[in-house]
């Protein structure tokens, strides 16, 4: 009752803590699902027609993997800076980093795992 005294409603478009919490329409999905068919189809032609040399056809396929990812979350999954106070994004942007210190650390032992574990030449030449 104090909340209709205030004209504090709730009207089913607040999250908790008041803050918004994004909604779609036929429209956005509909853009979203053609945006991911081409992405998903542009990939698809460069690797079976074979277009472009393998090396930028791997760039091009990772490129394109990162925009439909870019419109999953946009599309499908409603994220925004206004989304949850900026919280979503924030933990997103977070997440992002953190996989990207793994990754590269991954790829940076491994890097020098191989160059420093491969037999020598001399090694080789000395084998029965």
């Amino acid at each position: 009752m104090s909340a209709q005294l205030h004209g504090d409603t709730h009207d089913g478009h607040d999250g908790p803590g008041g803050a918004e919490i994004p909604h779609a329409s036929m429209r956005d999905y509909t853009i979203g699902f053609v945006l991911s068919v081409v992405l998903t189809a542009i990939p698809f032609a460069l690797v079976m027609t074979g277009a472009v040399s393998a090396a930028l056809t791997a760039v091009l396929v990772m490129a394109l993997a990162v925009a439909q990812i870019i419109v999953h979350m946009v599309f499908f999954l409603h994220m925004s800076p206004r989304a949850e106070g900026g919280w979503t994004m924030t933990s997103l942007v977070f997440t992002i980093i953190v996989v990207g210190i793994m990754l590269a650390g991954s790829l940076w032992v491994m890097s020098h795992l191989n160059s420093n574990m491969m037999p020598m030449a001399h090694d080789t030449a000395a084998m029965p």
